[in-house]
C-alpha cells in the first residue's frame, strides 16, 4: 500500500510539473507572437509610409515636369512677338489650355489710369457681362499693384472692391501682379465659377511665367511707344 500511494503521489507531482511546464511555454508562446505581431505591424507601417513618401514624390515629380512643358511652351509661343494684342492673346490661351473657362483681364497700367485686355471664357458664371471688371475702382487697381501678390477675393475686398456679394459668390478670382524690377506693369485677374474652384497648382503655374511675361508686355509697349513717337 505504502508503495502504491508513493506511486500515486510520484504521478500526481508529475502531472502538476506537467501542467506547469505547459503553461509556461504557452505563456512563453503567446508572448512571442505577440511581439511578432507587433514587429509585423511595425514594418507594414513603415513599408505603407514610404509607400505613401514614393507617390508623393511621384505626384510631385509630375507636377514639376507640366510646370516646365508649360513654361517651355509659354516662352516657344511668344518668341519674337512683338505686338502687345498678340502676347496677350497667346498667353491667354496657354492659360486657358492649364485652366478650363476661366476669363481674363489683363489690367496694365497707363500713366493715370489702367488699360484693361478682357478675354471672356467660354462658360458663363451667373454674372453680367464684365460684371466683375468694373468692380475695379482706381483706388483697388492701385492697391493691388502695391501689394505685388496673389490677392484672393477677400484681399480685394479688404482693399475696397465694392460689388454684389450673392453674385461674387458665385465666382473664385484672383488676381497675379504683373512687375519688373521693382515696378508695377499692373496685373491679371483670372476667375470663373466657384464649383469650379481656382487651385493653388494652377495659381502658382500662372506665377512662373509672369516674370518673363512681364518682360514681354515691357517690350511690346516700348515699341508701341516708340513708334507713337
Amino acid at each position: 500500500m505504502k508503495i502504491l500511494e508513493a506511486l500515486h503521489i510520484s504521478v500526481d507531482c508529475h502531472k502538476e510539473w506537467v501542467t506547469v511546464e505547459d503553461k509556461q511555454r504557452h505563456k512563453r508562446l503567446r508572448l512571442l507572437i505577440k511581439k511578432l505581431n507587433k514587429d509585423r505591424k511595425k514594418q507594414n507601417q513603415k513599408i505603407d509610409i514610404l509607400c505613401n513618401d514614393l507617390i508623393a514624390a511621384q505626384r510631385n515629380f509630375i507636377k514639376r515636369l507640366n510646370t516646365i512643358s508649360f513654361v517651355a511652351t509659354f516662352y516657344e509661343s511668344i518668341l519674337g512677338t512683338n505686338d502687345l494684342n498678340n502676347l496677350l492673346d497667346t498667353t491667354v490661351k496657354l492659360i486657358r489650355a492649364q485652366n478650363n473657362d476661366a476669363n481674363i483681364t489683363f489690367f496694365l497700367r497707363q500713366e493715370e489710369s489702367f488699360d484693361l485686355h478682357t478675354f471672356e471664357g467660354g462658360r458663363p458664371i451667373g454674372l453680367e457681362k464684365q460684371y466683375l471688371e468694373n468692380c475695379f475702382s482706381p483706388e483697388v487697381m492701385d492697391n493691388i499693384c502695391k501689394s505685388n501678390t496673389v490677392c484672393t477675393l477677400d484681399d480685394m475686398f479688404a482693399m475696397g472692391l465694392q460689388g454684389n456679394l450673392n453674385g461674387l459668390n458665385k465666382i473664385s478670382a484672383v488676381t497675379i501682379p504683373l512687375g519688373l524690377f521693382g515696378s508695377s506693369l499692373g496685373f491679371i485677374l483670372i476667375y470663373r465659377s466657384s464649383e469650379n474652384k481656382l487651385t493653388s497648382d494652377e495659381i502658382g503655374r500662372i506665377s512662373v511665367i509672369i516674370s518673363g511675361l512681364s518682360r514681354a508686355i515691357s517690350s511690346c509697349l516700348a515699341l508701341a511707344r516708340a513708334a507713337d513717337s
